[in-house]
């Protein structure tokens, strides 16, 4: 494989359904972390209650918006179950709780008495067949793109097509409100709690809603997420996908809009371009190295961005270091 090939390959992946699912997970995450300082370390339980949503409404012969409105439904009730009792305490607290009960979310999934709802360890499939998430499609058939490399199909784009168009909107979304009061008092509660307090300001209130609202994101991330794969299953939602939207988050810069859109861009490029140079050395690799040595580097990468650029790509370092004070 040539080296254009292996950067048409990644540009392929980071400008395609990766790399969009990413954005728009990461950009709940952002909302929490980035614009309110919430540790939130289960964020992949979000993405899991948005995909078994959908899931559930395939196996009941429900439609697509059943699915999203039972996975929105259920961000919901879990991010007040979390927030609720933890937003009073210290941040530490949140982040124990949630990394929990996103491995508790999971176990429950695949477990054998859960198997008439969830469907247990097989989990559930055939969503995208069931729920219609094609058919609608109004893209011919055929391959798109450039050269032999950068091609996408007609089902390719159409997820593209919906999730990409569905970060713009939330990004708008979040540019709005982080430009209103309430934006500038979630920035106030990120740098310094006690003078929101101090200022007359409901405090968990607005950590609650953040909370919700980028979980609710999250969610979304999750329904799009099963549908594209026409499938969910308990093993896709694992803790370190939530590390790796943390790493979208500061790659892009935590704390502006635009961030998670370009970290999950340079992430999924980055990962894929290393996959690819490991995969054509002149010795073989095995996969489970190639994983593990491509995720090494990208840690590395990402401690050299912390020490020579720590806001990131888009950040803004004064208001960064602003925040740490």
């Amino acid at each position: 494989m040539s080296w254009l090939s292996i950067v048409a390959l990644a540009i392929q992946t980071a400008i395609g359904f990766q790399g969009a699912s990413y954005a728009l997970a990461a950009s709940g995450l952002n909302l929490q972390f980035g614009y309110t300082g919430l540790s939130n370390f289960g964020h992949v339980g979000f993405l899991l209650v948005g995909a078994y949503g959908m899931g559930i409404s395939a196996d009941r012969g429900w439609s697509i918006w059943a699915g999203f409105a039972l996975g929105i439904g259920a961000a919901i009730v879990l991010g007040l179950l979390l927030g609720i009792p933890t937003l009073r305490l210290r941040g530490d607290y949140l982040a124990i709780v949630t990394i929990a009960a996103a491995e508790i979310l999971r176990l429950v999934a695949n477990a054998r008495p859960s198997e008439p709802l969830t469907g247990g360890s097989r989990g559930i499939g055939g969503l995208s067949g069931r729920l219609g998430f094609f058919e609608p499609n109004f893209i011919p058939e055929g391959r798109y793109g450039l050269g032999d490399s950068l091609v996408f199909n007609s089902r390719q784009l159409w997820s593209m097509l919906w999730t990409w168009g569905l970060v713009l909107l939330v990004t708008l979304l979040i540019r709005a409100l982080v430009r209103s009061p309430f934006g500038r008092v979630l920035r106030s509660i990120r740098e310094d709690e006690d003078a929101a307090k101090a200022l007359g300001k409901n405090v968990v209130v607005f950590k609650l809603q953040s909370f919700v609202l980028g979980g609710t994101i999250g969610a979304l991330a999750g329904a799009f997420i099963a549908l594209d794969s026409g499938a969910v299953t308990p093993s896709r939602w694992i803790a370190p996908l939530t590390f790796a939207l943390y790493t979208v988050v500061i790659l892009g810069g935590a704390g502006t809009v635009w961030g998670p859109v370009a970290g999950a861009v340079v992430y999924w490029f980055v990962l894929d371009a290393v996959d690819g140079v490991l995969n054509n050395l002149w010795f073989d690799v095995s996969d489970t190295t190639s994983g593990a040595v491509r995720l090494a580097l990208m840690g590395i990468g990402l401690m050299a961005l912390m020490v020579f650029r720590p806001q990131g790509i888009l950040g803004n370092k004064k208001e960064m270091l602003a925040g740490a004070r």
